[in-house]
């Protein structure tokens, strides 16, 4: 599995498992199955109401928890300064971890600044190994970085072929930080897996629309983290990393842009 190297220093599987959706023995399952079929990057979040079953999957999967890199969020629940901090001990409890690898502000509301004093208090006594954010726009990004002493590592934010996100992943690209997106496929919104363009270049690699739509990620240097409960589908979207699409197949996945997010009722 590739990596990615952090403003930080720190490496991130530049691929993961996705947990959105996702909740108990189906969500210990599909966690245990992703470990075992080759993923390395787990995300999850307070309010996805499963750290408890990734918890339990991960510890299903037997693997050393070294090798593994777990992300969580904050809620907007837990804003502030001391919330924060609770907020954290919950999730680490939660997922029985001693420590996360990255742990974002989910989205930016509340007391973003208290809140991220907190976690850079806790990157700093190393109880995160990196901190972040999710769903942070370009006003709300500079913002933050005008009194943060710890800089974002990854900005985790709606992108696929249909919303790609040019002026913050440029934006995010000049202050060395990475875009990680949420919802990669999509969710086989605006019907992207049958996309006449995406199954047309998905039939010249012998691949499916979503591998297609993950290497695309890839070759963009976008984190990504699909999500599936279906084995099958778990171990098919690992496998983009034998083929690289051409120039040709890169300008035409770009003029699928709509530049709207496929997402209204989380905005």
């Amino acid at each position: 599995m590739p990596d990615v190297k952090l403003n930080n220093g720190v490496k991130m599987p530049i691929l993961g498992f996705g947990t959105y959706g996702l909740s108990g023995e189906v969500c210990q399952q599909s966690v245990a199955d992703a470990i075992t079929a080759g993923y390395r990057l787990i995300d999850t979040a307070k309010v996805y109401g499963n750290e408890e079953a990734v918890g339990r999957g991960i510890k299903q999967s037997g693997i050393d928890r070294k090798k593994l890199f777990v992300t969580s969020k904050l809620w907007v629940d837990d804003a502030g300064y001391e919330n924060a901090k609770k907020g954290f001990e919950e999730t680490l409890r939660k997922l029985q971890l001693d420590y996360l690898d990255l742990y974002l502000i989910h989205r930016p509301r509340g007391d973003v600044k208290g809140s991220w004093k907190a976690m850079e208090e806790l990157y700093k006594a190393g109880k995160i190994k990196a901190i972040g954010i999710s769903n942070f726009d370009q006003a709300q990004l500079t913002d933050l970085l005008s009194y943060a002493e710890v800089k974002p590592v990854v900005n985790q934010i709606e992108t696929h072929a249909y919303f790609q996100q040019t002026n913050d992943y440029n934006l995010l690209k000049k202050h060395n930080i990475y875009t990680e997106a949420w919802a990669p496929f999509a969710e086989g919104r605006n019907g992207l897996f049958t996309n006449e363009v995406l199954t047309q270049i998905a039939k010249k690699y012998n691949k499916t629309t979503a591998q297609v739509a993950l290497r695309w990620h890839f070759q963009r240097g976008i984190i990504a983290i699909p999500r599936s409960s279906q084995k099958a589908h778990i171990a098919e979207n690992l496998i983009i990393f034998d083929f690289k699409l051409d120039d040709a197949d890169m300008k035409a996945i770009a003029k699928l842009d709509l530049n709207t997010t496929q997402f209204p009722e989380w905005s």
